[in-house]
């Protein structure tokens, strides 16, 4: 898996640390149960999704980046620090072709200050 460290900031109110996955030669693995299946494109992933982890909560998901980050959260009801929400929002609109080229610092100067991270409620059952 290819991976890549961003810190980010809202002015040094928040701190969010987070780690992105790419899979690569992960791609190749057969799983043991259905012999002859890839094990992620079996399940539906592609090379746009990338696994995105709260380093501070220890949660995170994989994503298809692009659409919408509300509904994403929500989905996976994941436990996140204030700036998960609008690292998301930022990294939606970038070239994600290519993850050395991303910073590894990001100061989202206009997120929102928050006292602690939350738990999303996600949909109902």
């Amino acid at each position: 898996m290819k991976v890549k460290f961003i810190e980010v900031t809202n002015q040094n109110l928040n701190w969010g640390k987070f780690l992105l996955g790419r899979f690569d030669s992960e791609w190749e693995y057969e799983s043991s149960v259905a012999p002859g299946t890839k094990l992620l494109a079996g399940r539906g992933w592609t090379p746009e999704h990338l696994l995105i982890l709260d380093v501070q909560t220890g949660e995170g998901a994989v994503f298809s980046p692009g659409g919408s980050v509300t509904h994403d959260l929500n989905k996976h009801k994941i436990w996140v620090c204030p700036m998960y929400e609008p690292f998301l929002e930022w990294l939606y609109r970038q070239d994600l072709s290519d993850l050395d080229k991303l910073p590894a610092f990001l100061d989202l100067k206009d997120a929102p200050f928050e006292w602690s991270g939350y738990r999303r409620p996600g949909p109902k059952p």
